[in-house]
């Protein structure tokens, strides 16, 4: 099977492919707002794709419409022939509407309640002589609260004064105290432990992970040099969001956040490490940025089956069993390959769900608060994660406050 007609099985797969007429629409495989059209004709199939454009040959979403819709040619004893078009068959998940109405309808309280319980365990560091600091957890919670309610910090001060009416913080601190927070880079440690101690919860119901990063805008712009245009050009700036993310809950087990010029498999092994400390993993999907000897290696250390597609100029190798077991199963059995490689997909369906609810633009100026806002953005979205999954699949969280125990009975009631 050459790397074209594979691509066209994945899209089949793991893609929408929509009947339109007498022709098919192909969601992109890199941009999916855009789509191509695939129609049949006498001669074949055409495409609006570039590459079908060039090269007047069957394009990835050619092949991939022909898996998507397979045709069977029979001949009957008497010598007349029949051919059928069968429709595959795509996996769909259930939704649970009355556990997620309650869920969705409960968050935003709930939501307060998990965040106090998760910032009380932070342990306070030393403090020196001068002015009382906030209390770390008050500070985190505040941080925390005013990345979930999307506000900018004057607007926000609204929803803290309500917070501590509720008797979630000591006092309403001002929105500059808040946005101190967000930029000391002393409490990036805390904040990934705190992304550890929320997934936490969820470590019954996953085992199968996906690795994947994500960009997230900023307020900063960089220009760049184009040999296609001969000029500079402005482009805004990103910061990457690297994750550990549970493919049944969209959980994100483990995360890091670098500059844009980060490459993602330097942050593979580190991630799947971490995150093996408090899940137990049975399978880890990736994308081939994560293909390499070492990467599967990690992989299959852990107890784990890696499921990482291979670049056009991998070879077997011996030498690394666990390399040439993938490599034979992708190679030879690349439907099976690809029936647990479709999971990867998840972490994708985690990112965008984020940047739905949380934004995908950052206040943030410095390099440190950057930092700071996309791990407080992942503590909450696994919040989140955890209200559903207390509805839906019904989690217990242990080590509750009466409160918070309080105010999920109430809400499991209604």
């Amino acid at each position: 099977m050459e790397p074209r007609q594979q691509k066209g099985l994945e899209i089949a797969a793991t893609l929408l492919i929509q009947k339109k007429g007498n022709g098919w629409t192909v969601p992109s495989q890199t941009t999916l707002i855009k789509k191509y059209s695939v129609a049949r004709s006498e001669d074949g199939f055409t495409c609006t794709c570039p590459d079908f454009e060039l090269r007047k040959q069957d394009c990835k979403h050619i092949f991939g419409v022909q898996f998507f819709v397979k045709r069977e040619t029979t001949v009957t004893p008497d010598g007349e022939t029949t051919v059928t078009e069968t429709r595959a068959v795509r996996l769909t998940y259930t939704q649970d509407w009355s556990s997620y109405n309650r869920a969705q309808c409960s968050e935003g309280e709930l939501f307060c309640h998990l965040l106090r319980d998760l910032c009380s365990a932070v342990p306070e560091p030393a403090r020196g002589n001068g002015r009382p600091p906030v209390p770390i957890g008050d500070a985190i919670f505040s941080a925390g609260y005013k990345v979930y309610s999307g506000a900018s910090s004057r607007r926000f001060m609204s929803d803290l004064r309500d917070a501590h009416a509720k008797g979630f913080v000591a006092k309403p601190y001002h929105f500059n105290t808040v946005l101190g927070v967000i930029e000391n880079p002393d409490i990036t440690p805390a904040l990934q432990s705190l992304i550890t101690a929320s997934a936490a919860p969820l470590k019954s119901v996953e085992s199968q992970f996906a690795v994947d990063s994500t960009g997230f805008g900023t307020q900063n712009y960089y220009r760049h040099f184009t040999a296609k245009y001969g000029k500079e050009q402005t482009f805004r700036s990103y910061v990457k969001l690297h994750a550990l993310v549970g493919t049944k809950t969209n959980v994100i087990a483990d995360a890091t956040v670098t500059d844009r010029d980060r490459h993602d498999s330097t942050q593979f092994i580190p991630l799947i490490e971490n995150g093996a400390k408090t899940f137990s993993m049975a399978e880890v999907s990736a994308d081939k940025a994560y293909s390499g000897r070492a990467s599967v290696t990690a992989v299959t250390a852990l107890g784990a089956s890696p499921f990482i597609p291979f670049k056009s100029n991998a070879i077997d190798d011996a030498k690394c069993p666990a390399w040439s077991k993938l490599f034979h199963l992708y190679n030879y059995r690349v439907d099976e390959f690809l029936s647990f490689y479709h999971r990867r997909s998840n972490a994708e369906s985690t990112f965008s769900a984020m940047k739905r609810v949380l934004g995908d633009t950052l206040r943030s100026k410095t390099e440190d608060a950057q930092r700071n806002e996309v791990l407080l953005m992942v503590i909450a979205h696994n919040i989140r994660t955890l209200v559903h999954s207390i509805f839906e699949l019904g989690v217990t969280v242990p080590g509750l406050s009466t409160c918070t125990q309080t105010a999920i009975s109430a809400h499991e009631v209604r």
